[in-house]
């Protein structure tokens, strides 16, 4: 067997264990990864086709993975930096700017599901989570829902400890404004 033929065979079993390895990851975290996209865009449809890209761009720089932190971490931070750069494109700002125009109409020109959506505690929860700043919103997210502690929260996003403690206090106390608000 050639040297050509032994690489062409040694690439190939490489790729095939980036496909597997993509695969694993997308099987156990889609669904994480889907929330916390979620938590950015708040719309489920933009959502769904970031998170593909985010799957994608991950296979394409599995190469640069390089152990330093589990590859849980380094999914997503690849999924925050991903989000944050949409947050900031063109595209989002345009987008948004629909929204809030389609906000602004009467609720009669609305959708009718839209104006029906009974407010249960859990709800009210989850909009005020929905409302706050990116900052607190990821913070909040990623230690109650993902269950990470503040260390972690700190790597993966890459911001100072005693940053993302003072970012949860006053996320926990935005939250508990909104839903004092709500319900009054």
């Amino acid at each position: 067997m050639t040297k050509l033929e032994q690489t062409a065979i040694h690439d190939e079993s490489i790729e095939e264990d980036r496909e597997h390895l993509i695969n694993l990851l997308m099987d156990e975290h889609s669904d994480e990864i889907l929330h916390l996209v979620f938590t950015y865009v708040n719309n489920q449809t933009t959502a769904e086709d970031l998170t593909q890209e985010i799957f994608i761009k991950c296979y394409e720089k599995l190469h640069q993975f390089n152990e330093q932190s589990s590859i849980k971490t380094w999914l997503f931070r690849i999924a925050i930096n991903h989000c944050k750069d949409y947050l900031k494109s063109w595209h989002y700002r345009k987008i948004s700017l629909h929204e809030k125009i389609w906000d602004s109409l009467p609720s009669n020109t609305k959708q009718v599901d839209e104006e029906l959506i009974a407010k249960t505690e859990e709800e009210r929860l989850a909009h005020a989570v929905i409302a706050l700043p990116v900052k607190y919103r990821e913070v909040i997210y990623l230690h109650y829902y993902q269950e990470l502690s503040l260390v972690e929260i700190s790597k993966v996003t890459a911001v100072n400890l005693n940053t993302i403690k003072t970012r949860m206090k006053r996320a926990k106390e935005l939250v508990k404004d909104q839903i004092i608000e709500e319900v009054e």
